[in-house]
């Protein structure tokens, strides 16, 4: 097995990915209730969580949008520059999120190490804290007349 874990998928595999991602889908509308399902792998039969099924779906989803897609445990903890890289910001800029209190983090010897879900609270938080200024922006934008 290759490391292609920052490879784009190729048309070819965009075009599978949209095929299949629609495929699974429509199986598990169809069979709601079903908490496993049976897959023929090889001549041989798979058995696996609907949730896989449902992941599986997800990641060929995001594939047949020709999206990068990576696969993290939520309790793995990340250096800070693969915190920053997730988060699309500088390591310093990071750093000083650490040291304010906004981000949990833990010490490793010298070295800071920031959990998954940690990361994404944060970016949760984020992004509801950009939508509610936007719709406060929208408000007054409306309030004054000045049209969006």
């Amino acid at each position: 097995m290759t490391n292609r874990k920052y490879e784009l998928p190729s048309s070819e595999e965009v075009d599978l990915a949209r095929v299949s991602a629609a495929s699974l889908t429509k199986f598990l509308q169809a069979l709601p209730d079903d908490r496993r399902a049976n897959i023929k792998m090889g001549g041989e039969d798979l058995i696996v969580p609907r949730h896989a099924v449902e992941l599986l779906r997800d990641i060929l989803a995001g594939m047949s949008a020709g999206k990068t897609i990576n696969i993290v445990p939520m309790a793995k903890e990340l250096t800070t520059q693969q915190a920053a890289d997730f988060l699309n910001v500088s390591r310093p800029y990071l750093i000083g999120l650490l040291e304010q209190g906004e981000l949990n983090h833990t010490l490793v010897g010298t070295h800071r190490r920031i959990r998954f879900d940690d990361l994404l609270a944060y970016r949760e938080k984020m992004v509801n804290k950009s939508k509610a200024a936007m719709d406060e922006l929208m408000k007054l934008s409306q309030e004054l007349g000045i049209g969006y």
